[in-house]
């Protein structure tokens, strides 16, 4: 998870499952940020996906309007801001939790659980919660794994923490409780969220009987051209040309650029290692219909792209693997791995490469060598091995050397 993001979470609280949306740290400028949907003093949640997707899109008056990737969540379909399984909280679940024998997923989820409270105790300044976490300093041997619960003392420590929990933790999730709302929501936009969410589902289960019939039919031979035919029609105007169009969204905002790759080797639109950004799809297209010098313009394929952005058939459509999020990476690397979205990471590891190698500069390379700590901890997220040794903490320079990453390829872009 990279805390550029925005991520939807689920909480389990006494009135039942409410979802919202969690940013984790990001910076802005010299200040760092950490917050959750909602207003002054409330944290919002929702009973439904649907109320959810409802909200965001019709609310602007709210603690994420201003963070860098507020536009890109507003503009998700219902379906994608279901919250993932490990962003599953149940609060009220963790006394029956700790009261389990420990295992590798019963000490991992206690973990996160009490972290998110944590969190949600920092950021609405709740001092039960603060005093929970500072009471009982026994919790910090939860992030040590399972193998801290082993033998006579381990037993005993996971005894202590089960003793916590009992002696406080209903206080904790009172007091989380009193600042949970629920505001009102416009009928209209949730009816047209829970009508996505019924196709998103009626389209998976379509997908599912699709494969069961293809299990147990026949295999048919098919005409070469409908194979034709159906390979046009899954060829994407830009796959065709060989150019991807990539979102980027730094602590400035978010750009919209176009990349390619000639003999494995990365080209921008720009110019001298400079690489030309635009705020919006619609500007890079009006960018595109008129005559500039830049780089991308001596690819072969490139005048198709000129002159369909001239009649003004060109759409900008980026996949989902060409959007970029920095902001916020360093300082998940800072709490350590866990804490750290490693397709974002892997991600920005691939456009911090890219540019560099476009501007013939090696110090990236230098920066994420092997030898480097920087390079052995990302090394050690993106290239797992089991027979390899986790970093150790602190990170606090390696996540200060990523960030000096961030900031040169942020002097790369040029707006256009």
């Amino acid at each position: 998870m990279a805390s550029g993001d925005i991520v939807p979470i689920e909480l389990g609280l006494t009135d039942g499952d409410l979802v919202t949306l969690w940013a984790p740290r990001w910076r802005d400028g010299d200040d760092e940020w950490e917050a959750f949907l909602g207003h002054e003093d409330a944290l919002y949640g929702f009973d439904s996906v649907a109320e959810l997707a409802a909200f965001i899109r019709t609310n602007d008056d709210n603690d994420l309007v201003d963070h860098p990737a507020w536009k890109v969540v507003a503009g998700l379909s219902a379906a994608e801001l279901e919250p993932e399984e490990e962003h599953i909280f149940d609060l009220v679940g963790v006394p029956e939790l700790a009261a389990g024998d420990p295992d590798p997923d019963s000490v991992g989820e206690l973990e996160e659980t009490l972290d998110m409270a944590r969190t949600i105790g920092e950021v609405c300044e709740l001092e039960v919660v603060t005093k929970f976490f500072g009471s009982h300093p026994v919790l910090g041997a939860l992030p040590a794994g399972v193998s801290a619960f082993y033998g006579r003392e381990g037993q005993e420590l996971w005894s202590q923490i089960g003793a916590a929990i009992v002696k406080d933790w209903d206080k904790v999730v009172d007091a989380i409780d009193s600042v949970v709302k629920s505001p009102a929501v416009d009928a209209d936009a949730v009816a047209l969220a829970e009508a996505e969410l019924l196709a998103a589902e009626e389209n998976i289960v379509d997908a599912e009987d699709a494969a069961e019939t293809d299990d147990d039919d026949e295999i048919e031979q098919v005409d070469l051209d409908e194979d034709d035919e159906e390979d046009a029609e899954d060829e994407t105007f830009w796959h065709g040309v060989g150019i991807d169009p990539i979102r980027i969204v730094t602590s400035e905002g978010e750009f919209y650029t176009l990349r390619c790759y000639l003999d494995d080797e990365p080209v921008f639109l720009g110019s001298g290692g400079t690489i030309t950004v635009f705020s919006s799809e619609r500007a890079l297209a009006r960018y595109l219909a008129d005559d500039h010098d830049h780089d991308l313009a001596a690819v072969s394929t490139y005048d198709e792209v000129h002159t369909a952005a001239m009649d003004g058939s060109l759409e900008i459509e980026v996949s989902d693997e060409n959007v970029y999020v920095l902001p916020g990476l360093a300082d998940d690397l800072a709490q350590g791995p866990k804490a750290v979205d490693i397709d974002q990471l892997d991600l920005a590891f691939e456009l911090f490469t890219d540019a560099a190698d476009y501007a013939d500069d090696d110090t990236v390379e230098q920066a994420l060598a092997k030898s480097t700590p920087l390079g052995w901890y990302v090394s050690y997220l993106l290239e797992p091995d089991p027979s390899r040794l986790a970093p150790s903490p602190p990170f606090a320079a390696e996540a200060e050397a990523w960030r000096t990453l961030e900031q040169n390829f942020e002097t790369r872009l040029q707006k256009g």
